[in-house]
């Protein structure tokens, strides 16, 4: 039964299927493309930081400079470690350094130490998520790219290229990816269903674009999940991804700002967080996703953010969320009665 070819089929991770195999297949990161072709088209790359927030295509970039680099060989010629599983400096020492509890795990040191096979002249070590290496980490790593340089080449993909030691930073050419477009997602999406024989409303397609905030890797995950479900609307895709549409965050802010309605909007409130299970953290950014968007007046718009970051700030340091969701939306009522 696990070999039939539709479990096989239901079981393949899109994620995987469409990752890209050439840096032209990267959505919405221009700059950072250009910059990597004309790398691989001179054969000499650089170490390189790219910095940027999840599923903006950092980790498939890397790869896909390897493919063109080495073709066929990519896999022998490219080393992937996570440094979030193993931030201290066992996972930058050689095998002769480390406790026994390492042995048998591939180091930075052990594999910059072999010599590359291909006509290039270098392999390349990709640590993913750099930023969450210690200090101690970082700083044995800056050595191992001084002895290393000629045969190896490091790319290194965090959130955050502040984190990154500056002796690592002046070593490396540092690229920055943008979180992804709602039209950039939406392409991507309506090439996938295309490419799966299975239509794609404009709707849900939107709605993917808005749940996802940015991230292509979520928006591919969420739109195989509806797909697989045999429900492709937006309200199922609203109900896999845990969130509420925007148009109720926009009807919660119609009902407080313009008319004043402490009741209603306290209700709708109540009820995404009883009936769908949002935190009070997740109706605050969704509401603040909603007012950005919209066209209000400018006087209101500002009372309202302040009014959002307020109680985000409470909810952070661990402030009642019943209590402080009942003051926002009265602070958003006295704001919209205050500015008429």
């Amino acid at each position: 039964m696990l070999n039939h070819p539709s479990v096989r089929i239901m079981n393949e991770v899109w994620i995987e299927k469409y990752r890209p195999k050439d840096l032209s297949g990267i959505y919405g990161q221009d700059d950072a493309v250009r910059k990597l072709k004309a790398f691989v088209q001179s054969g000499q790359l650089p170490h390189i930081i790219f910095s940027g927030p999840a599923g903006t295509g950092k980790t498939a970039s890397a790869m896909a400079v390897a493919m063109e680099l080495f073709g066929e060989t990519w896999k022998e010629n490219f080393l992937e470690l996570n440094a979030s599983n193993n931030r201290g400096i066992n996972v930058i020492r050689g095998h002769e350094d480390r406790d026994d509890k390492y042995e048998g795990m591939v180091s930075v040191k052990d594999y910059a130490r072999i010599m590359p096979s291909n006509p290039r002249g270098f392999k390349i070590i990709f640590l993913d998520e750099a930023d969450q290496l210690t200090s101690e980490a970082q700083a044995a790593l800056r050595r191992t790219m001084e002895i290393y340089s000629s045969t190896t080449r490091f790319i290194f993909s965090c959130n955050y290229s502040s984190q990154i030691i500056p002796p690592i930073q002046s070593r490396c050419v540092i690229l920055r990816f943008r979180p992804l477009s709602e039209a950039e997602l939406r392409r991507k999406m309506f090439d996938i269903a295309k490419s799966e024989g299975f239509e794609l409303s404009e709707e849900s397609a939107d709605a993917i674009a808005d749940v996802s905030g940015g991230d292509m890797r979520n928006a591919i995950n969420i739109l195989q999940a509806a797909h697989f479900s045999g429900d492709i609307s937006a309200m199922k895709i609203y109900d896999i991804a845990g969130m509420a549409s925007s148009k109720e965050f926009e009807r919660i802010l119609a009902f407080s700002v313009e008319q004043q309605d402490f009741n209603q909007a306290m209700g709708m409130v109540d009820d995404l967080m009883m009936q769908k299970g949002l935190s009070g953290i997740d109706i605050v950014r969704g509401m603040h996703s909603a007012i950005r968007r919209s066209q209000t007046d400018p006087r209101r718009k500002i009372a309202v953010i302040i009014a959002l970051a307020e109680t985000e700030f409470r909810l952070v340091e661990g402030a009642n969320e019943k209590i402080q969701l009942d003051a926002l939306v009265a602070r958003l009522v006295n704001a919209g009665s205050e500015i008429s």
